[in-house]
C-alpha cells in the first residue's frame, strides 16, 4: 500500500520498512545550512501580509541525544569502520553543529542501506556544505565499490554575490547496494549542429561512431551523463510551486526513477517535503513510502496528490485518525500548536502567525470568490481544550476587526449549548447577487471531521495552491506501431 508516514524516519524505519524492501531511495535531507525553513501563505488579492510557518528547522546541536547515537553506532550491527571515520571526524570538528548534523545522517543511512534491495539504488542530494563528508560516510556505510556517480545538478536563477562565484549547483551522489543493481540508460537529444551534420554525419567520436548508423544515433540521443543542465528548478516551473522551502522539480525525480526502478517497484523517501518523489513515482506507476517529520509536509502532499490524481490510493500513518488520537496530539505544548495546524491544513485552510508572533486572535484563513470574482475571507480560530461562548464572542470580534466575511471555530470538544446558541446569534451571510446564505460564524468539531461532515461554507478550494492535474504513465495513449 503506498504510504503517508508522520514522524521521526528513524523511529518510523525501525518500525516500519522491512529488511530489503525497497528498490530506490532518494533523499534530500536538510543541508544543515542553519536556516529555519517556512512555508509561506499569502494572501490571494494582497489583503493580508504574507504568513511564515515553520516546515523545519534546519540547525542541528550536539546534545545527549548526540552522544547516544554516537555510542550507539560503536556497537553491531553498525560497521566498525564507519564510527572509527565518526571519531576522525570528532577529533576535526569537535562536537560542532556539523557534527551533530553527520551522526544524525550516519545512523539514518545505516537504516536505509538495510531497507534497500541487493538490487536497489540510493541517491543522496546535498549541497556543496555538507557533500564531501557525507560521501566519506556513504563510502563507509554502501562500500567505496558501490559508488556509482557524483551528479552535478546545475541550475541558474537570482542572486548575487560581489564577493564569490554564484553558488548554482547541488551534488546528488548515487551509490548501489551490490554490483548486481537496476538501471535503465536514458537519452537527451543532441544539440543540433554539434554532434550530427544535416548531412547525416557524425561530426564528434567519429573514430567511436559509423557514420553509416548516425541517423540512428541523432534519432536515439545522447546518453545522460553525469551533469545535469536541462531541468531547471522549480522557480523557473511556475506551474510547479506549492509555497515550500527546497521543492525540487517533477523533472528531477522522474529522471532519478526511471533510471533506477522499473514500474511496480517501491521507492522510499525518508525526508519527503511536498511530496515531489511521491508524485513522480506515482505517475510512473511506481509504489512509494514517504516520511516526513512536519504534520505541514503530510497535509501539503495528501492534498497535492490527490490533486494530481483524482483517484489515488494511498494511506497515512502516525496522524490523527480518530477523536483519541487527535486529543493526544493536543495534550502537550507542542502538541498544540501541531494540533492546530493538522486540523486546519485536513480542511484546506491556511495556518497563520502574525508578525509581531502575538496572539491576533487569528489561526488561520480560508478564501472564496463570489459570483464577481471578488475575493473573500473567513477567519479560522482554533481550540484544542475547553472554551465557551466567550471563544465565539471572541471571533466575532476579529470578523469586525479584520472585515472578514464568516468565521469559522474548529474544536477538539464538542460545544455546550449555551455555545452553540452564541455562533447562531451572529446571524447568516449572503453571497452577493445569488440567494445562498451560510453562518456568519460555525463552530466544527474533530468528531465532526471524523463522520466525514465537513463545513457548511462557500467554495474554497483555491485557499492552498492547487497542484495541476497529472497523467499516469500507465494512463496516457499507447501509439500503435504505424503511427
Amino acid at each position: 500500500m503506498n504510504t503517508l508516514y508522520y514522524g521521526d524516519n528513524l523511529k518510523i524505519l525501525r518500525k516500519y520498512i522491512p529488511d530489503e524492501s525497497v528498490d530506490l531511495i532518494y533523499l534530500d535531507p536538510p543541508f544543515n545550512s542553519k536556516r529555519a525553513y517556512n512555508i509561506i501563505f499569502k494572501d490571494k488579492d494582497g489583503k493580508y501580509p504574507p504568513s511564515q510557518i515553520e516546515a523545519f528547522d534546519d540547525t542541528w546541536h550536539w546534545s545527549d541525544e548526540t552522544e547516544e547515537t554516537m555510542w550507539e553506532l560503536s556497537k553491531p550491527p553498525y560497521p566498525a569502520k564507519l564510527y572509527r571515520t565518526l571519531e576522525a571526524f570528532r577529533v576535526a570538528l569537535g562536537t560542532s553543529d556539523m557534527m551533530a548534523y553527520l551522526v544524525m545522517m550516519a545512523i539514518r543511512l545505516c537504516e536505509l542501506r538495510r531497507v534497500l534491495k541487493r538490487t536497489g539504488s540510493i541517491y543522496l542530494h546535498c549541497d556543496p556544505t555538507a557533500s564531501h563528508y557525507l560521501k566519506i560516510i556513504m563510502d563507509q556505510i554502501f562500500g567505496v565499490k558501490n559508488f556509482r556517480n557524483e551528479i552535478v545538478w546545475c541550475y541558474t536563477g537570482p542572486g548575487h554575490s560581489k564577493k564569490d562565484f554564484q553558488r548554482k549547483h547541488d551534488i546528488i551522489l548515487r551509490y548501489t547496494k551490490a554490483d548486481n543493481y537496476n538501471f535503465n540508460q536514458q537519452y537527451v537529444p543532441y544539440k543540433s549542429g554539434i554532434h550530427v551534420s544535416k548531412k547525416g554525419k557524425v561530426l564528434a567520436y567519429k573514430d567511436t561512431f559509423v557514420e553509416s548508423k548516425a541517423e540512428e544515433f541523432e534519432k536515439r540521443g545522447k546518453p545522460v551523463e553525469d551533469w545535469w543542465t536541462d531541468i531547471y528548478t522549480v522557480d523557473r516551473v511556475r506551474s510547479e510551486m506549492l509555497g515550500y522551502p527546497t521543492q525540487k522539480p517533477l523533472a528531477l525525480l522522474e529522471r532519478i526513477i526511471k533510471a533506477s526502478s522499473n514500474e511496480g517497484d517501491v521507492v522510499l523517501d525518508p525526508f519527503c517535503g511536498c511530496g515531489t518523489t511521491v508524485a513522480a513515482a506515482e505517475k510512473l506507476g511506481r509504489k512509494w513510502l514517504g516520511i516526513d517529520i512536519t504534520i505541514l509536509a503530510i497535509n501539503l502532499i495528501e492534498k497535492r496528490l490527490k490533486d494530481h490524481f483524482p483517484n489515488v490510493e494511498f494511506e497515512i500513518k502516525g496522524i490523527p485518525t480518530d477523536v483519541n488520537s487527535a486529543r493526544k496530539m493536543a495534550s502537550t505544548r507542542q502538541g498544540k500548536f501541531l494540533f492546530e495546524q493538522w486540523f486546519i491544513t485536513a480542511l484546506g485552510g491556511q495556518p497563520f502567525k502574525s508578525s509581531g508572533g502575538g496572539d491576533s486572535g487569528i489561526d488561520g484563513f480560508m478564501y472564496f470568490r463570489d459570483i464577481n470574482g471578488e475575493s473573500h475571507s473567513i477567519i479560522i480560530s482554533v481550540k484544542g481544550g475547553g472554551y465557551g461562548p466567550g471563544a465565539v464572542r471572541d471571533l466575532k470580534g476579529v470578523i469586525e476587526r479584520e472585515n472578514a466575511e464568516m468565521g469559522i471555530l474548529l474544536a477538539l470538544e464538542n460545544p455546550s449549548k449555551q455555545t452553540i446558541a452564541e455562533a447562531a446569534s451572529a446571524g447568516r451571510y449572503q453571497m452577493p447577487e445569488v440567494s445562498r446564505t451560510y453562518p456568519k460564524i460555525q463552530i466544527f468539531t474533530v468528531e465532526d471531521y471524523f463522520k466525514g461532515i465537513r463545513p457548511d461554507l462557500p467554495d474554497t478550494s483555491e485557499t492552498l495552491k492547487r497542484a495541476k492535474r497529472e497523467i499516469r504513465e500507465s494512463e496516457k495513449p499507447r501509439k500503435l506501431p504505424f503511427e
